[in-house]
């Protein structure tokens, strides 16, 4: 009985440290008119070109929640989709100038929580989170 509080506690609190950061995020974005995940949408894309598919993954995301960030950002004038060259099928995402020119101000947000979250924290001690929390989301895929 002990082992399972153990485990219950330690993943409401992966929980609300989620939560917390999340919210804190989302406080910050609020200036720039977007959300922690169409913050972290708008940066993945414009590393690259790239399907709705492979941006649903990176953000943690599925289809239909992929098709309603992709619309809020294409309204805001920042994300635009074209048709894939290679397949009819298909789109490709990709920033608007208008987007691009925002993610300079969005990256340090990024940085700034995530230094405020790991502070007092080791190099040694957020690799060794990071490692355990990647296996994690393995065993949880």
């Amino acid at each position: 009985m002990a082992q399972i509080m153990q485990i219950l506690g330690g993943g409401s609190l992966l929980h609300r440290v989620s939560r917390s950061m999340t919210t804190k995020l989302d406080r910050r974005f609020a200036t720039f008119g977007l959300t922690t995940q169409q913050a972290a949408l708008l940066l993945i894309a414009c590393g690259g070109v790239a399907s709705p598919g492979q941006l649903a993954a990176a953000v943690g995301t599925d289809t239909a929640g992929m098709t309603k960030l992709l619309d809020r950002l294409q309204d805001k004038g920042l994300l635009r989709r074209r048709p894939n060259p290679a397949d009819r099928r298909s789109v490709l995402v990709e920033p608007t100038e208008r987007g691009q020119a925002l993610v300079p101000d969005l990256t340090p947000v990024f940085s700034e929580v995530a230094g405020q979250a790991f502070d007092g924290f080791s190099g040694d001690d957020i690799a060794d989170l990071t490692r355990l929390l990647r296996r994690m989301s393995q065993n949880l895929e």
